[in-house]
Protein backbone atom coordinates (compact mmCIF):
# COMPACT_ATOMS: atom_id res chain seq x y z
CA UNK A 1 0.00 0.00 0.00
CA UNK A 2 1.09 3.25 -0.99
CA UNK A 3 0.95 6.54 1.80
CA UNK A 4 -1.94 9.10 0.27
CA UNK A 5 -3.87 11.59 2.12
CA UNK A 6 -5.52 9.91 4.37
CA UNK A 7 -2.62 7.16 5.64
CA UNK A 8 0.86 8.43 5.88
CA UNK A 9 3.80 5.62 6.25
CA UNK A 10 6.43 6.82 8.34
CA UNK A 11 8.82 5.20 5.26
CA UNK A 12 6.35 6.54 2.86
CA UNK A 13 8.89 9.26 1.43
CA UNK A 14 5.95 11.98 1.57
CA UNK A 15 7.23 15.22 3.23
CA UNK A 16 6.17 15.40 7.04
CA UNK A 17 3.78 17.89 7.88
CA UNK A 18 2.31 18.96 11.10
CA UNK A 19 -0.86 19.90 9.69
CA UNK A 20 -1.38 16.50 8.54
CA UNK A 21 0.20 14.32 10.73
CA UNK A 22 0.35 16.20 14.37
CA UNK A 23 3.69 16.85 16.16
CA UNK A 24 3.69 13.13 17.08
CA UNK A 25 3.58 11.69 13.69
CA UNK A 26 5.82 14.37 11.62
CA UNK A 27 8.43 13.85 14.19
CA UNK A 28 8.35 9.89 13.72
CA UNK A 29 8.20 10.72 9.92
CA UNK A 30 11.01 12.79 10.07
CA UNK A 31 13.33 10.61 12.15
CA UNK A 32 12.31 7.44 9.94
CA UNK A 33 13.81 9.44 6.86
CA UNK A 34 16.67 10.66 9.04
CA UNK A 35 17.62 6.99 9.75
CA UNK A 36 17.20 6.69 13.26
CA UNK A 37 15.95 3.75 14.64
CA UNK A 38 11.93 4.27 14.50
CA UNK A 39 9.88 1.12 15.19
CA UNK A 40 7.50 0.90 11.87
CA UNK A 41 4.10 2.05 11.69
CA UNK A 42 1.72 4.98 9.75
CA UNK A 43 -0.08 7.73 10.51
CA UNK A 44 -3.97 8.16 10.38
CA UNK A 45 -3.61 11.95 9.01
CA UNK A 46 -5.68 14.85 9.60
CA UNK A 47 -7.28 14.58 6.41
CA UNK A 48 -9.36 11.56 7.74
CA UNK A 49 -10.51 13.18 11.13
CA UNK A 50 -11.09 16.20 9.08
CA UNK A 51 -13.49 13.81 6.58
CA UNK A 52 -15.10 12.15 9.66
CA UNK A 53 -15.75 15.38 11.46
CA UNK A 54 -17.29 17.11 8.23
CA UNK A 55 -19.74 13.60 7.64
CA UNK A 56 -20.59 13.56 11.61
CA UNK A 57 -21.90 17.04 11.23
CA UNK A 58 -20.93 18.30 14.69
CA UNK A 59 -17.89 20.49 14.46
CA UNK A 60 -19.86 23.87 14.56
CA UNK A 61 -21.97 22.51 17.75
CA UNK A 62 -18.24 21.94 19.24
CA UNK A 63 -16.85 24.56 18.92
CA UNK A 64 -20.22 26.55 20.32
CA UNK A 65 -20.65 24.74 23.20
CA UNK A 66 -16.11 25.38 23.81
CA UNK A 67 -16.00 29.15 23.02
CA UNK A 68 -18.71 29.42 26.36
CA UNK A 69 -16.59 27.77 28.81
CA UNK A 70 -15.02 28.87 32.16
CA UNK A 71 -11.63 26.83 32.44
CA UNK A 72 -12.35 27.49 35.97
CA UNK A 73 -15.10 25.41 36.18
CA UNK A 74 -13.89 22.28 35.78
CA UNK A 75 -17.08 20.27 36.68
CA UNK A 76 -18.77 22.29 33.82
CA UNK A 77 -15.88 21.13 31.33
CA UNK A 78 -15.77 17.83 32.57
CA UNK A 79 -19.59 17.51 31.32
CA UNK A 80 -19.00 19.27 28.49
CA UNK A 81 -15.79 17.21 27.35
CA UNK A 82 -17.57 13.77 28.45
CA UNK A 83 -20.44 14.70 26.08
CA UNK A 84 -17.99 15.33 22.70
CA UNK A 85 -16.19 12.79 23.20
CA UNK A 86 -19.38 10.03 23.54
CA UNK A 87 -20.94 11.93 20.24
CA UNK A 88 -17.47 11.34 18.53
CA UNK A 89 -17.21 7.68 19.73
CA UNK A 90 -20.73 7.11 18.94
CA UNK A 91 -20.35 8.13 15.10
CA UNK A 92 -19.53 5.73 12.26
CA UNK A 93 -16.84 6.20 10.48
CA UNK A 94 -17.21 6.22 6.44
CA UNK A 95 -16.77 2.94 5.00
CA UNK A 96 -14.08 4.33 2.37
CA UNK A 97 -12.02 5.98 5.38
CA UNK A 98 -12.52 2.71 7.69
CA UNK A 99 -10.68 0.70 4.21
CA UNK A 100 -8.57 2.94 4.25
CA UNK A 101 -7.04 2.58 7.58
CA UNK A 102 -7.31 -1.71 7.53
CA UNK A 103 -5.92 -1.58 4.42
CA UNK A 104 -3.01 0.27 6.23
CA UNK A 105 -2.77 -2.07 8.89
CA UNK A 106 -2.47 -5.79 6.94
CA UNK A 107 0.14 -3.88 4.95
CA UNK A 108 1.77 -2.82 8.32
CA UNK A 109 1.18 -6.68 9.35
CA UNK A 110 2.96 -7.71 6.54
CA UNK A 111 6.29 -6.47 7.41
CA UNK A 112 6.17 -8.81 9.65
CA UNK A 113 6.12 -12.98 10.06
CA UNK A 114 3.36 -13.10 12.45
CA UNK A 115 0.83 -10.36 12.98
CA UNK A 116 2.44 -8.02 15.99
CA UNK A 117 0.73 -5.69 18.49
CA UNK A 118 0.71 -2.00 17.99
CA UNK A 119 0.62 1.56 19.99
CA UNK A 120 -2.12 3.67 18.89
CA UNK A 121 -1.08 7.33 19.80
CA UNK A 122 -2.90 10.52 19.65
CA UNK A 123 -0.78 13.20 17.21
CA UNK A 124 -2.30 16.75 17.25
CA UNK A 125 -1.62 19.26 15.23
CA UNK A 126 -1.10 21.75 18.43
CA UNK A 127 1.12 19.45 20.05
CA UNK A 128 5.23 19.12 20.43
CA UNK A 129 5.79 22.80 19.55
CA UNK A 130 8.64 24.49 20.77
CA UNK A 131 6.57 26.89 23.07
CA UNK A 132 4.00 24.70 24.17
CA UNK A 133 3.71 21.37 26.46
CA UNK A 134 0.71 19.00 25.66
CA UNK A 135 2.21 15.95 26.96
CA UNK A 136 -0.36 13.55 27.87
CA UNK A 137 -3.65 15.64 26.93
CA UNK A 138 -4.33 13.09 24.46
CA UNK A 139 -4.84 9.68 24.77
CA UNK A 140 -2.02 6.76 24.28
CA UNK A 141 -3.22 3.16 23.84
CA UNK A 142 -0.64 0.37 23.79
CA UNK A 143 -0.32 -3.33 23.20
CA UNK A 144 -3.62 -3.51 20.61
CA UNK A 145 -4.09 -6.76 18.62
CA UNK A 146 -6.17 -6.91 15.68
CA UNK A 147 -7.56 -4.59 13.38
CA UNK A 148 -10.87 -4.02 14.97
CA UNK A 149 -8.82 -2.70 18.35
CA UNK A 150 -7.14 -0.48 16.52
CA UNK A 151 -9.81 1.07 14.44
CA UNK A 152 -11.39 1.97 17.96
CA UNK A 153 -8.91 2.96 19.83
CA UNK A 154 -8.21 5.41 16.59
CA UNK A 155 -11.36 6.69 17.27
CA UNK A 156 -10.76 7.16 21.01
CA UNK A 157 -7.81 8.99 20.24
CA UNK A 158 -9.67 11.79 18.23
CA UNK A 159 -11.98 12.13 20.36
CA UNK A 160 -9.34 12.74 23.40
CA UNK A 161 -8.66 15.99 21.27
CA UNK A 162 -11.59 17.14 23.80
CA UNK A 163 -10.22 15.49 26.84
CA UNK A 164 -10.92 17.80 29.92
CA UNK A 165 -7.10 18.85 30.40
CA UNK A 166 -6.41 19.10 26.88
CA UNK A 167 -9.75 22.17 26.63
CA UNK A 168 -8.44 24.03 29.92
CA UNK A 169 -4.98 24.20 27.91
CA UNK A 170 -6.46 25.67 25.19
CA UNK A 171 -8.62 28.03 27.15
CA UNK A 172 -5.77 29.27 29.64
CA UNK A 173 -3.66 29.18 26.53
CA UNK A 174 -6.23 31.37 24.06
CA UNK A 175 -5.61 28.45 21.60
CA UNK A 176 -8.37 28.73 19.46
CA UNK A 177 -10.38 25.37 18.68
CA UNK A 178 -11.24 26.40 14.94
CA UNK A 179 -8.60 25.02 12.75
CA UNK A 180 -7.25 22.20 15.06
CA UNK A 181 -7.19 18.77 14.30
CA UNK A 182 -6.35 15.39 15.22
CA UNK A 183 -3.92 13.07 13.66
CA UNK A 184 -2.99 9.42 15.23
CA UNK A 185 -0.03 6.88 14.95
CA UNK A 186 -0.09 3.15 14.64
CA UNK A 187 2.99 1.94 15.24
CA UNK A 188 4.59 -1.31 16.05
CA UNK A 189 4.77 -2.10 19.73
CA UNK A 190 8.17 -2.62 21.44
CA UNK A 191 8.67 -4.93 23.82
CA UNK A 192 10.32 -2.71 26.45
CA UNK A 193 13.18 -4.87 28.20
CA UNK A 194 14.11 -1.09 29.40
CA UNK A 195 12.79 2.08 28.90
CA UNK A 196 12.50 5.87 29.35
CA UNK A 197 13.47 9.47 28.50
CA UNK A 198 16.79 11.08 27.98
CA UNK A 199 16.57 15.12 27.95
CA UNK A 200 19.74 16.51 26.42
CA UNK A 201 20.52 19.40 29.20
CA UNK A 202 19.64 18.85 32.98
CA UNK A 203 16.17 19.88 33.21
CA UNK A 204 16.28 20.89 36.92
CA UNK A 205 18.79 24.19 36.17
CA UNK A 206 18.63 24.02 32.41
CA UNK A 207 22.90 23.34 31.93
CA UNK A 208 22.35 22.35 28.52
CA UNK A 209 26.29 20.68 28.94
CA UNK A 210 24.40 17.91 30.67
CA UNK A 211 22.12 15.11 29.64
CA UNK A 212 19.96 14.08 31.70
CA UNK A 213 18.70 9.91 31.47
CA UNK A 214 15.71 8.00 33.44
CA UNK A 215 15.55 4.38 32.70
CA UNK A 216 12.73 1.54 34.82
CA UNK A 217 12.55 -1.59 33.77
CA UNK A 218 9.52 -2.95 31.34
CA UNK A 219 7.21 -0.35 29.42
CA UNK A 220 7.75 2.81 31.04
CA UNK A 221 3.89 4.29 31.81
CA UNK A 222 4.39 3.11 35.51
CA UNK A 223 6.85 5.55 36.03
CA UNK A 224 4.19 8.51 34.44
CA UNK A 225 1.68 7.35 37.02
CA UNK A 226 4.44 8.07 39.82
CA UNK A 227 4.47 4.03 40.86
CA UNK A 228 7.86 3.68 40.11
CA UNK A 229 10.85 6.13 40.91
CA UNK A 230 13.43 5.07 37.71
CA UNK A 231 17.31 5.50 37.76
CA UNK A 232 18.15 9.15 37.12
CA UNK A 233 21.74 9.85 35.55
CA UNK A 234 23.32 12.67 34.45
CA UNK A 235 25.99 12.81 31.87
CA UNK A 236 28.44 15.04 30.82
CA UNK A 237 27.28 16.20 27.04
CA UNK A 238 30.67 15.72 25.30
CA UNK A 239 32.30 13.09 27.28
CA UNK A 240 29.30 11.61 28.05
CA UNK A 241 31.15 10.57 31.51
CA UNK A 242 28.55 10.00 34.86
CA UNK A 243 27.97 13.28 36.25
CA UNK A 244 25.60 11.75 39.07
CA UNK A 245 23.54 8.98 39.25
CA UNK A 246 20.48 8.05 41.30
CA UNK A 247 19.27 4.86 41.26
CA UNK A 248 15.40 4.53 41.73
CA UNK A 249 13.34 1.93 43.63
CA UNK A 250 11.63 -0.01 40.06
CA UNK A 251 9.81 -2.80 42.01
CA UNK A 252 7.40 -3.14 39.80
CA UNK A 253 7.63 -3.39 35.78
CA UNK A 254 5.12 -3.17 33.13
CA UNK A 255 5.56 -6.41 30.80
CA UNK A 256 3.52 -8.37 28.39
CA UNK A 257 1.98 -11.15 28.73
CA UNK A 258 1.24 -13.48 25.65
CA UNK A 259 -1.33 -15.64 26.49
CA UNK A 260 -3.55 -12.49 27.94
CA UNK A 261 -2.48 -10.61 25.15
CA UNK A 262 -2.30 -7.48 27.30
CA UNK A 263 0.21 -5.70 29.60
CA UNK A 264 0.45 -6.98 33.19
CA UNK A 265 2.07 -5.60 36.27
CA UNK A 266 5.30 -7.43 37.37
CA UNK A 267 7.31 -7.28 41.04
CA UNK A 268 11.14 -6.92 40.08
CA UNK A 269 13.23 -9.06 42.17
CA UNK A 270 15.75 -7.51 44.79
CA UNK A 271 18.68 -8.23 42.65
CA UNK A 272 17.43 -6.03 39.55
CA UNK A 273 16.14 -3.11 41.51
CA UNK A 274 19.36 -2.95 43.29
CA UNK A 275 21.32 -2.33 40.28
CA UNK A 276 21.09 0.61 37.94
CA UNK A 277 18.80 -0.78 34.66
CA UNK A 278 20.78 0.59 32.06
CA UNK A 279 24.56 -1.23 31.67
CA UNK A 280 27.15 1.58 31.22
CA UNK A 281 27.28 0.55 26.98
CA UNK A 282 23.95 1.10 27.02
CA UNK A 283 24.00 4.54 28.73
CA UNK A 284 26.26 5.67 26.31
CA UNK A 285 24.17 4.55 23.47
CA UNK A 286 21.47 6.27 25.19
CA UNK A 287 22.84 9.31 25.38
CA UNK A 288 24.46 9.36 22.10
CA UNK A 289 21.17 8.92 20.32
CA UNK A 290 19.66 11.65 21.76
CA UNK A 291 22.93 13.69 20.90
CA UNK A 292 21.96 12.91 17.47
CA UNK A 293 18.25 14.05 17.92
CA UNK A 294 19.63 17.10 18.69
CA UNK A 295 22.08 17.91 16.31
CA UNK A 296 19.33 16.89 13.81
CA UNK A 297 16.55 19.28 15.24
CA UNK A 298 18.74 21.93 16.09
CA UNK A 299 17.34 22.75 19.68
CA UNK A 300 17.13 20.85 23.33
CA UNK A 301 14.95 17.96 22.68
CA UNK A 302 13.28 15.34 24.83
CA UNK A 303 13.39 11.77 23.46
CA UNK A 304 11.53 8.82 24.39
CA UNK A 305 13.34 5.47 23.95
CA UNK A 306 13.22 1.25 24.78
CA UNK A 307 15.55 -1.44 24.67
CA UNK A 308 13.18 -4.05 22.64
CA UNK A 309 13.74 -7.36 24.43
CA UNK A 310 13.25 -9.55 20.74
CA UNK A 311 16.20 -7.66 19.42
CA UNK A 312 19.88 -8.64 19.55
CA UNK A 313 22.64 -6.04 21.52
CA UNK A 314 23.38 -3.28 18.95
CA UNK A 315 19.89 -3.02 17.36
CA UNK A 316 17.75 -3.06 20.20
CA UNK A 317 17.67 0.75 21.22
CA UNK A 318 14.63 2.35 19.63
CA UNK A 319 13.46 5.55 19.52
CA UNK A 320 10.26 6.35 20.08
CA UNK A 321 9.88 10.20 20.26
CA UNK A 322 11.84 13.09 20.31
CA UNK A 323 9.93 16.85 20.75
CA UNK A 324 11.73 19.96 21.75
CA UNK A 325 12.61 20.22 25.21
CA UNK A 326 10.11 23.20 26.25
CA UNK A 327 10.76 24.32 29.73
CA UNK A 328 14.26 25.96 29.90
CA UNK A 329 14.62 25.86 25.70
CA UNK A 330 13.32 29.49 25.69
CA UNK A 331 15.38 31.24 27.87
CA UNK A 332 18.78 32.39 27.50
CA UNK A 333 21.97 29.46 28.44
CA UNK A 334 23.34 30.22 31.91
CA UNK A 335 26.29 28.82 34.05
CA UNK A 336 26.10 25.31 35.27
CA UNK A 337 24.21 25.17 38.09
CA UNK A 338 24.49 22.46 41.00
CA UNK A 339 22.99 19.04 40.22
CA UNK A 340 20.10 18.03 41.89
CA UNK A 341 19.03 14.16 41.29
CA UNK A 342 16.17 12.73 41.43
CA UNK A 343 13.74 11.36 38.57
CA UNK A 344 12.73 13.27 35.73
CA UNK A 345 10.17 11.34 33.72
CA UNK A 346 7.92 14.16 32.18
CA UNK A 347 8.61 13.31 28.85
CA UNK A 348 6.86 10.43 28.25
CA UNK A 349 3.30 11.33 27.09
CA UNK A 350 0.76 10.52 29.91
CA UNK A 351 -1.43 7.91 28.65
CA UNK A 352 -4.57 7.18 28.76
CA UNK A 353 -3.28 3.29 29.36
CA UNK A 354 -5.89 0.48 29.20
CA UNK A 355 -3.76 -2.51 29.10
CA UNK A 356 -6.51 -4.68 28.90
CA UNK A 357 -7.91 -3.38 26.07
Amino acid sequence: MQSNEYVQFFDGGIEPKLENLGGKGASLVTMTSAGMPVPPGFVVTTAQFDAFMDEAGITAKIHEVLAGLDPEDTRQVDQVSAAIREDICSRPVPEKLRSLTIEAYESLMGRFDAPVPVAVRSSATAEDLPDASFAGQQDTYLWLDGVKAVTEHIRQCWASLYTSRAIIYRLKNSIPNEGLSMAVVVQKMVNSRVSGVAITMDPTNGDRSKITIDSSYGVGEMVVSGQVTPDNIVLDKVTLAVVTEHLGDKHAELVPDSGAKRLVEREVDDERRGRRSLTDAELTAVAQMAKRAEKHYKCPQDIEWALDADLPDGENLLLLQSRPETVHSSKPVTAPQPVVTGGYFSGLSTPALKPTA
